[in-house]
This record gives C-alpha cells, sequence and structure tokens, in this order.
C-alpha cells in the first residue's frame, strides 16, 4: 500500500512528528510505502475558491501543490498527522487540505483509508473532539476510511511524549496498516 503522511507542525522535532516517525516505522515494517509531504514548510498559497478547477484540476495555481498533487492521487491511504492549536489542526495543514479542493472528485472515487495522529498539551476528555469531529467530516466528504487515531493528550513537549504510551499506539496503528 502507498501511503502518504501529511505533517501540519511547524516544529520539524515536535510532539506529533515524533509519532508520524513511529507510525511509519510501524507501515514500513509491515511492507508498506511511504511518503511524507511536510505541509506546515510548503510553500503554497490558500485555494482562492474560484472553483475554476471544477473539482477535479488543474488548479489554476502554480506553486509546489502541483509537484505534490501526483503524490496525493498515488496513494492509497491519506495520514493526517497535526499538533492541536486552539482545538483544531494547524493552519497549515488545513491549508493544504483546502488545496485538495481542486481534486476532490478524483479523491472521493478513490476510497482511501486515512488516519489521524495528533498531540495536545491539554488533558481534558474533550480536547481533540473538534478536530476529530473535522477529521471525520473530512474523511466522509472525500469518501475515505478511517483505519485509526492516535490521539496523545498531555504531550506539551517531544520528551513527555517519548516516554508516554503513545510513541507504542502509533507504531502498532502503522504495523497494522496493510
Amino acid at each position: 500500500m502507498k501511503i502518504l503522511v501529511l505533517t501540519g507542525s511547524p516544529h520539524p522535532k515536535g510532539s506529533s512528528n515524533l509519532l508520524a516517525e513511529y507510525f511509519i516505522k510501524g507501515a514500513r515494517e509491515a511492507g508498506n510505502m511511504v511518503g511524507i509531504v511536510d505541509c506546515a514548510h510548503l510553500p503554497i498559497r490558500p485555494c482562492s475558491g474560484c472553483l475554476a478547477c471544477g473539482y477535479n484540476g488543474p488548479c489554476v495555481q502554480k506553486d509546489e501543490m502541483e509537484k505534490v498533487r501526483p503524490h496525493v492521487l498515488a496513494a492509497d491511504m491519506l495520514v493526517f498527522v497535526t499538533p492541536v492549536y486552539y482545538y483544531g489542526m494547524t493552519a497549515q495543514l488545513k491549508l493544504f487540505i483546502d488545496r485538495l479542493c481542486s481534486i476532490n472528485k478524483t479523491l472521493q472515487g478513490k476510497q482511501l483509508k486515512s488516519a489521524l495522529i495528533s498531540v495536545a498539551t491539554k488533558t481534558d476528555d474533550w480536547t481533540f473532539d473538534s478536530l476529530v469531529f473535522h477529521y471525520k467530516t473530512l474523511a466522509r466528504y472525500l469518501n475515505m476510511t478511517d483505519v485509526g487515531m492516535v490521539l496523545g493528550k498531555g504531550c506539551s513537549t517531544p520528551d513527555k511524549t517519548a516516554h508516554s504510551v503513545y510513541p507504542a499506539e502509533a507504531y502498532e496503528l502503522g504495523k497494522r496498516i496493510k
């Protein structure tokens, strides 16, 4: 299976990317091909909502999204990785997701698998509610099948995250993807 991991943290060595590394290790050990797109540092512009793409491309904007689009279209699975910023995904990951508008129709027809990996400093039982709702709505809209989530509460630093149960959970999620 071809898996594309979409990271949204502006901190390359942050907690969410740490969990992504564990997921990737497990997924590769299970025989999957894994690619990574650093959405947080990808120089792309926001979707303008012009709909010239007709939801099936190409986008009228000519930026780095053109280089990433073939990788998204070749994927069998998308993994969304983000820290929780103000009870949602990062703006950087959301910007990337908005730019998927130009290939909505193709993505909807592919019936991709998807997963969510996230971390948050907070430990309240409702910390991930809005993020999970948004992710599930996106998965439903794009006709993706959710295969799992790792939601790391209390992951305020990479060190705390590394010494929690969440790296093992991310690894196991990756390991069971076939």
